[in-house]
């Protein structure tokens, strides 16, 4: 095989598995889900039904990928970080189906703290970082620091991870030197 699934975890029938991806102990992965190349899916993992995951992606222990998430490249997940696809979620009146779970999608780069939440129907941007314990009720600009219940912007993060310093316009990463200028609001790399 072109990638590991240990011993003790579960892949249903129809799931593609990209090549160098590693799916750890006590996982399962459902059936319909793509899964890039050289993705890491740590312990006691749980991908539902028709999940996609880009290349490059890390999915730490005891998080849970409800169907209607998509992760892009290099897209991080916290541990025991949290995604939701129903909003209003009842055991009286289930919502079971793609006509019931709303999109979430996790653009390219960005990373999730642990214990974090995305409340379904909501996009986090680019290289946008979600703060640890954060709770995500509406969408996330590009490169956006996230922080707090619910989540609040910050500040801007770099591409590579670095919080950037106070600016009207234009910055320079202290960190790597990428530039970035803001414009209406939206940050973009120069």
């Amino acid at each position: 095989m072109k990638f590991f699934i240990h011993e003790s975890s579960y892949v249903d029938d129809n799931v593609e598995i990209g090549e160098g991806t590693k799916i750890w102990h006590f996982s399962h992965i459902q059936a319909g889900t793509k899964i890039g190349m050289k993705v890491s899916i740590g312990q006691n993992v749980n991908v539902g039904n028709n999940v996609v995951i880009g290349n490059f992606v890390k999915i730490q222990n005891n998080v849970s990928v409800y169907e209607g998430v998509t992760l892009e490249d290099y897209v991080f997940c916290g541990p025991s970080m949290v995604f939701t696809n129903v909003m209003d979620p009842r055991c009286k009146y289930p919502q079971r189906g793609t006509e019931f779970y709303r999109k979430t999608l996790v653009k390219e780069g960005a990373s999730i703290g642990a214990n974090a939440t995305i409340v379904c129907g909501n996009t986090v941007g680019r290289h946008a970082f979600i703060a640890a314990g954060a709770v995500v009720t509406k969408d996330v600009p590009d490169y956006a620091l996230m922080i707090g219940v619910p989540a609040r912007q910050k500040g801007w993060v770099c591409e590579c991870g670095e919080i950037l310093p106070k600016f009207d316009h234009e910055v320079k990463c202290p960190r790597c030197g990428l530039d970035y200028r803001l414009e209406r609001e939206k940050l973009f790399a120069k």
